[in-house]
């Protein structure tokens, strides 16, 4: 029988807590604390970190209901190690390694850019090997190429100032939409015009193609809004909401689209895997489709529900590498903000 695994993931602002047996989520159970963050425009990490301690312990009992469960059953616990906010990591290391001493169970620290891979695996079944993976997030834009994902994942590129998901936050300040942004435009830009205002696509140049082939800048674009709507406002223009929302979305799917299509042609890659809380985005996942289908990709993209932070991922990248035989994580093993995408499982 396949490994029962116990996943938990505490990188930002939800406590999640998920639990897989092979390809297939038994259970989850999400607490965000997103709407403490939204007066302040962005998630506070001593909030999140105090919003963790408290939603910990119901959302591990909640799991385990939910999947029929009790927790001497499980074959193993995996947690996420990193990159995140390293108070928030910590909550999530610290039960996780309670959890795993009480229990007498073995414990992986997993990364949690390889998990937003790995989660596709509940959705459409084995990941294609290799294959190149576009994660966007709030605070992650990154090109990977994937043998393995337990144990050989090679970065192409990354963002080099604001990550897609940031810049979706500000721009939506910036428009007066609420936090987080990314919900926010997608459903503004429904309503707009995406040629309405033709902003930049950053390191999209022919000079930027040695040096940022496969790296995201979006802090120009973000500039380019606001000047343009301050340019606006100053004339004396309404503002358009729905079409400069659209028009600003169209710009960073392009760009992201773009990007991802030329690694696969770059590495012979015909699978392209969308994942990140920005993969949820209702023109990525359309466009990606679309641009994908010219050229001979096939494109897998979680469902929105596990695109978002979530246990499931993490349970799924833990069941991966318990099936694979690789040796569990000492118990002292950090958390970290910086965890390079390559360490998958931490020793």
């Amino acid at each position: 029988m396949e490994p029962l695994v116990l996943g938990i993931e505490t990188s930002c602002d939800e406590t999640a807590v998920g639990i897989v047996r092979g390809d297939v989520l038994l259970s989850e159970a999400i607490a965000s604390s997103a709407p403490e963050h939204a007066r302040f425009g962005g998630v506070v990490p001593e909030v999140a970190s105090r919003a963790h301690l408290d939603a910990m312990v119901p959302m591990l009992d909640l799991a385990c209901r939910r999947a029929g469960v009790v927790p001497s059953d499980l074959d193993a616990i995996a947690v996420t190690s990193g990159p995140g906010l390293v108070g928030a990591l910590l909550v999530g290391a610290a039960s996780a390694k309670a959890l795993a001493v009480s229990l007498d169970k073995p414990l992986y620290g997993v990364n949690h850019l390889a998990a937003h891979v790995a989660v596709d695996r509940l959705e459409h079944g084995p990941l294609p090997e290799p294959l190149v993976a576009l994660l966007v997030s709030g605070g992650h834009s990154s090109l990977l190429l994937i043998p393995d994902i337990t144990s050989d994942v090679r970065p192409l590129g990354a963002t080099i100032d604001d990550a897609a998901g940031e810049a979706f936050d500000k721009v939506a300040r910036l428009l007066g939409l609420p936090f987080p942004g990314g919900p926010a435009i997608d459903a503004a830009a429904r309503n707009g015009d995406a040629l309405f205002v033709d902003f930049p696509r950053g390191l999209t140049a022919p000079k930027d193609r040695e040096q940022h082939r496969f790296d995201f800048s979006f802090s120009g674009l973000k500039t380019a809004v606001a000047r343009w709507v301050e340019a606006q406002q100053r004339a004396g223009v309404s503002i358009s909401v729905p079409d400069v929302s659209a028009s600003f979305q169209e710009a960073v799917v392009d760009v992201l689209v773009a990007k991802a299509l030329d690694a696969c042609a770059e590495h012979a890659s015909k699978d392209l895997l969308i994942g990140g809380g920005v993969a949820a985005n209702s023109r990525l996942r359309a466009f990606a489709v679309q641009r994908a289908a010219d050229v001979g990709v096939r494109v897998r993209v979680p469902r929105p529900g596990l695109c978002t932070d979530n246990g499931a991922m993490v349970a799924a990248l833990g069941g991966l590498v318990v099936q694979r035989g690789i040796h569990p994580s000492a118990l002292g093993f950090p958390s970290t903000s910086h965890q390079p995408v390559h360490d998958v499982v931490l020793p």
